[in-house]
């Protein structure tokens, strides 16, 4: 199994904005990692504090994953981090090279990417 981690940054608190990054965020980490989305275990999801207007979960279901378990929750509230941060982490049953996504201001968050 293996995870692969994602953060797409700065969101704006809108319901359009939160689902829109986060369907990009997650089919970004799709398609770098040429995953199989039937092979996809769960897929958790974070937001900072400031983002309260919709579900990143959402997203998925749009997508027309529904068959794959999702779940939110917020961030840790740092008050260093970014503001409209979005965190996934997608559980995968097969090994693949990971490559993990940081899109936008989000790259700030792992410069070692």
């Amino acid at each position: 199994m293996n995870g692969i981690r994602g953060a797409i940054a700065v969101v704006e608190n809108n319901k359009e904005d939160i689902v829109e990054s986060s369907k990009l965020l997650f089919s970004s980490i799709i398609e770098k990692n040429n995953l199989e989305p039937k092979k996809i275990t769960s897929v958790v999801f974070t937001v900072t504090h400031d983002l309260t207007e919709a579900f990143p979960a959402k997203s998925i279901r749009d997508l027309g994953y529904d068959y794959i378990p999702v779940i939110d929750t917020l961030a840790p509230n740092i008050s260093s981090d970014l503001n409209g941060c979005i965190r996934v982490l997608v559980l995968y049953s097969d090994k693949v090279d990971v490559k993990h996504v940081y899109l936008h201001d989000a790259k700030n968050l792992r410069p070692d990417r």
